[in-house]
């Protein structure tokens, strides 16, 4: 299936074969598990009988297990570059990052900007762009979506995560916000939690004494989420230090609907560092400390060897003095970034060299013995977007769509 656009249904409408359709449902396998998966949702639309087929559960859990051994050996990602999200092909042995499709696939995709994604087991939550944001939960693999109703309202100051049940799967979207709001001149604080399958959101009773800092990015491993998280700032005696304040891995287990324990970091963190999380391979936490005073351009990196919503142990993974490389340190805003523990890389996203009024979207590549490379992600036309990188792995989960209020209990 060489030289098909990967991004274009209409490629794949203007060369099908009417004779496909009765291919052999064998062969016919074979040939939807050559497609890239930004071109699945053209096939499904190209064939009846291939559209059947992708709603057949056997079908597709055979599917996402060929793509997933697949991404084992292509090392794919999705990114946010500029309010769009991709699917991009990773090469670390000879650095490059290539886009192999757009993967949003919402009503009237072109005209609707992301500012937020989500990641959990194959699905995201998508953030709009929006004075008053709109949430999607969309499935890329099957291009599937579902958007979600507020129960009374969403707020500027919102944070969000995407988890799931253990037992049943079942998916859930936290909603939360504690926040002093200027524009009200009051404090805002909401939990509330949402159920794809029961199409309701549920108030969660949360008394928080840890604050989550608007720019931390939860990140969710085995139907979990985890954030970077402080103690909530007391009233500080005179002369007491800010650096006092204690921090620490913070879970939301979505099986119980309740926040764990606070769980032990490998490190203490001041205010003005970069601490940043991220996956790896949907099986373990990474995360990333970048100090913002002397020595600040060594950037540290822990993989949890063991991670529950009640337990974790760390190993050390990798540090890297920064200085001679970039040349600056990675904004506290952003510091999105990957790793690959066999091959001992990290890619780090940020934008240029020039903090002050940056145009490009670059990618970091750093590995052991001074390995070094830049990979330009294209433009950056606005200097608050900043590139955000996710693990993808393709899932079978199909979403249902929400029943009409008052008839909840419809199939």
């Amino acid at each position: 299936m060489s030289g098909v656009p990967s991004d274009s249904t209409a490629y794949l409408h203007s060369r099908f074969d009417p004779n496909m359709a009765d291919l052999p449902r064998d062969l016919a396998e074979e040939v939807l598990s050559r497609l890239p998966v930004t071109s699945l949702r053209g096939a499904r639309t190209s064939c009846k009988n291939w559209n059947n087929l992708f709603k057949d559960g056997s079908f597709l859990k055979k599917q996402s297990g060929q793509a997933k051994k697949k991404q084992r050996k292509e090392f794919q990602v999705v990114m946010m570059l500029e309010f769009r999200v991709c699917l991009m092909s990773v090469n670390l042995l000879n650095p490059s990052i290539d886009r192999i499709g757009k993967l949003v696939s919402l009503d009237d995709a072109d005209r609707v900007d992301i500012s937020k994604i989500f990641h959990c087991g194959g699905l995201f939550l998508c953030i709009t762009k929006e004075i008053n944001p709109s949430l999607v939960v969309w499935n890329p693999y099957l291009g599937q979506t579902r958007w979600i109703q507020p129960r009374n309202s969403y707020h500027r100051l919102d944070r969000y995560a995407l988890g799931h049940d253990k037992y049943s799967l079942s998916h859930k979207v936290l909603r939360f916000v504690d926040n002093y709001d200027r524009m009200v001149k009051r404090r805002i604080c909401e939990f509330e939690i949402y159920s794809l399958s029961s199409n309701s959101w549920n108030v969660v009773d949360v008394t928080p004494d840890w604050d989550v800092a608007r720019h931390q990015r939860g990140v969710s491993l085995k139907g979990n989420t985890y954030w970077y998280a402080r103690e909530k700032f007391p009233v500080l005696p005179q002369g007491t230090e800010i650096s006092d304040i204690p921090d620490f891995l913070l879970c939301f287990d979505f099986t119980t609907e309740r926040f764990a324990p606070r769980l032990p970091l490998p490190f203490h963190a001041f205010v003005g560092d970069t601490v940043t999380l991220s996956s790896v391979r949907e099986k373990q936490l990474a995360v990333l400390c970048q100090k913002g005073a002397t020595p600040g351009y060594t950037a540290n990196i822990w993989i949890t060897t063991k991670i529950e919503p009640n337990a974790v142990s760390w190993n050390h993974f990798f540090v890297v003095d920064l200085k001679p490389l970039t040349g600056f340190r990675f904004d506290h805003y952003s510091g999105s970034f990957f790793v690959d523990e066999k091959k001992k890389v990290a890619v780090f996203l940020d934008k240029d060299t020039n903090r002050q009024c940056p145009t490009r979207n670059i990618a970091y590549i750093i590995g052991k013995n001074g390995y070094f490379k830049q990979v330009d992600l294209g433009e950056s036309t606005d200097e608050y977007c900043y590139p955000l990188v996710c693990s993808y792995v393709p899932s079978s989960v199909q979403i249902k769509q929400a029943a009409p209020q008052g008839n909840q209990n419809a199939p």
